[in-house]
């Protein structure tokens, strides 16, 4: 019998093994589609691209508002204005209603998504002050000095020991300067950035790519595309020398524009929301020119189905538009079919000895000699090789039962 410590080594890594699985396998918008009062809280999670964020972390508290409180809020303001305030209700902490109504002191501060993009601000702004009030009620607020606790916990929606942890409150928290929009973006940013495309690409060492996007006139389609997202794969010079590459002069031009649309994908895809990436993803090219993603190490690999294509450098990631580069170019299997299946191995020789037809090496024996088979020599062979078959395996069963055995005893003495 084994040690009492193997097993409970044993069991210590299944529960890592099962913990890692559940954080791993969680999905915010996939676990919150199951409440429809929460179907507005949710879309906004999406939109804002916070729960590609969330997913990330291994330990999670939603403060969640239902439609009609979402409703109130959202109302007339913008996008970035409600990611804040989603941020801000994200606490990268644990607490169920039970860690909530048993709170030591009765008061604490937790750290939330929000303070990844605080800043410089004041102190406490990406906090949130969770406040026992007894009597089953718990009270929520900014953590920045003189702000209120003006939203209250109303119910318990979902828990995930441990990982994840739903709570409905009744309003939004409202910290400094999380209603006021972010300023204008720089001219340096993506409304410049468009009408650069090339320039940047080219810069990149990715000019074989940007002069085809220009000559081509697929530039025009990246850049109607950029309101909604935009993500580009620019192929190195070097990987448009590959001899698996096609001549692009020997294409038509419909098929020049559809490798290039293949390039880009219509939404913004940094490269976390590729790495966790499970499905296929459209491209600009339509939806039946797709490819999916894996990973390998800390590198991101794009399929197509024809080859394979790696992320080496991001040039630009200023939102809604991100810009990769690749070593391979992308050959979609609309275009340029699957890779040929590859050729069966060939059938093995026979040599003469084992009855193949003689050869020039080796000379034929008369017709009407008798084969070693026929003979009384050639016979006494063939039956002293099956006996020595016919030995082997009751041979091969002993060893295989005093090796057990062997095992068996050394496994009585160690218990």
């Amino acid at each position: 019998m084994a040690p009492p410590q193997t097993f409970s080594s044993l069991a210590f890594a299944l529960s890592l093994l099962a913990i890692t699985y559940t954080v791993r396998g969680s999905n915010i918008t996939k676990i919150l589609a199951k409440y429809s009062d929460y179907s507005s809280f949710n879309s906004y999670l999406s939109q804002t691209k916070l729960a590609e964020e969330i997913n990330r972390y291994p330990t999670i508290t939603l403060l969640a508002l239902n439609n009609d409180a979402m409703a109130s809020f959202a109302v007339k303001r913008p996008l970035s204005v409600i990611k804040k305030a989603l941020s801000l209700l994200t606490l990268l902490d644990y607490y169920d209603p039970q860690n909530l109504q048993q709170i030591s002191e009765g008061t604490t501060l937790s750290v939330t998504l929000y303070n990844n993009t605080a800043g410089d601000s004041p102190e406490y702004l990406g906090f949130v002050n969770i406040t026992d009030l007894y009597g089953g009620k718990v009270a929520f607020g900014s953590a920045v000095s003189g702000s209120k606790l003006d939203s209250y916990f109303t119910k318990s929606v979902k828990q995930i020991p441990y990982s994840i942890s739903f709570v409905e409150i009744d309003a939004p928290i409202i910290a400094p300067g999380v209603l006021v929009p972010p300023p204008p973006a720089p001219p340096s940013s993506s409304s410049v950035v468009v009408s650069n495309i090339t320039g940047l690409i080219e810069k990149a060492g990715c000019k074989t790519f940007a002069s085809s996007l220009a000559e081509s006139g697929v530039l025009k389609t990246y850049e109607s595309a950029v309101k909604n997202g935009l993500t580009v794969f620019a192929p190195s010079d070097e990987a448009f020398e590959a001899k698996s590459v096609p001549d692009l002069t020997k294409l038509t031009r419909g098929e020049v524009v559809k490798l290039l649309e293949y390039h880009a994908l219509p939404r913004y895809k940094p490269r976390g929301s590729l790495r966790t990436n499970k499905h296929k993803i459209s491209t600009l090219a339509g939806k039946e020119f797709d490819l999916t993603t894996s990973t390998s190490g800390d590198e991101v690999v794009l399929h197509t189905g024809v080859a394979s294509s790696r992320l080496v450098d991001t040039v630009l990631d200023a939102t809604p538009v991100i810009i990769f580069t690749v070593d391979n170019v992308l050959l979609p299997t609309e275009l340029f079919g699957k890779p040929p299946s590859p050729s069966p191995a060939p059938e093995p020789t026979i040599s003469p000895a084992e009855g193949a037809s003689p050869t020039a090496d080796s000379p034929s024996e008369p017709p009407a000699e008798k084969s070693h088979s026929d003979s009384p020599t050639g016979l006494a062979k063939s039956k002293s090789a099956n006996a020595a078959v016919a030995v082997s395996s009751p041979s091969l069963f002993t060893a295989l039962v005093v090796t057990l055995a062997t095992i068996a005893v050394s496994v009585s003495r160690c218990s």
